[in-house]
């Protein structure tokens, strides 16, 4: 099973990026930008493709690995991360690890309960992915919605005989999923979310 198919460890990855958010003293991020966030974090090479770049060295020798995508395109992966993102943020809501607050638009944060249980996160992969988000933290937080997006294309867009076949589509499938009808947004649905039961949805 593909590690993003577990509810768990969805929920236990934003824990960790919407704690890593508020190290930056960020008010949060809106769920477009956490889409972002969320994929590139856990993608990193995606983004530091110098191989003498000293923060992909760093991330290569905390395990990250680019030709991990090769098994299922970032496209595919992104435009699931993306549609299951609300319902996730939702039971983070619920469970009361993450809270939203208006500010021109809606921005997610991590409460107390949320940061003081990332910090007790001690597995391998919990450390590296910390280290991933700090890096990618730092050089994505400066960028506007527009200039974030423009990178991403940057990032994200390639030839089909290139080296990096695992950036192909990306931006396709962002622009399928801004056209597409939204996801409900269970956020604002009166139908309570319930946590789910030994790591499965119910």
């Amino acid at each position: 099973m593909v590690p993003e198919d577990d509810v768990v460890f969805r929920l236990a990855q934003l824990v960790l990026l919407l704690a890593s958010l508020r190290e930056f003293n960020l008010p949060g991020a809106s769920i477009e930008r956490l889409g972002y966030y969320d994929f590139l974090v856990a993608n990193p090479m995606l983004v530091l493709t110098d191989e003498e770049d000293r923060d992909r060295k760093r991330l290569l020798m905390a395990g990250f690995d680019g030709r991990a995508l090769s098994y299922a395109s970032p496209a595919h992966r992104f435009t699931t991360r993306r549609e299951r993102l609300q319902h996730d943020l939702a039971l983070l809501v619920a469970y009361g690890l993450v809270e939203p607050a208006v500010d021109k638009s809606v921005l997610y944060a991590a409460t107390a309960e949320g940061v003081e249980l990332a910090g007790r996160f001690s597995a391998v992969y919990a450390r590296s992915y910390r280290l991933s988000a700090e890096i990618l933290l730092t050089k994505l937080r400066r960028y506007s919605d527009s200039r974030l997006r423009d990178a991403v294309q940057t990032w994200t867009t390639t030839a089909r005989d290139s080296a990096r076949p695992e950036a192909l589509d990306l931006l396709d499938a962002i622009h399928l999923v801004e056209e597409s009808p939204a996801v409900s947004d269970l956020l604002l649905d009166d139908t309570p979310v319930h946590p789910p039961y030994n790591g499965r949805r119910t």
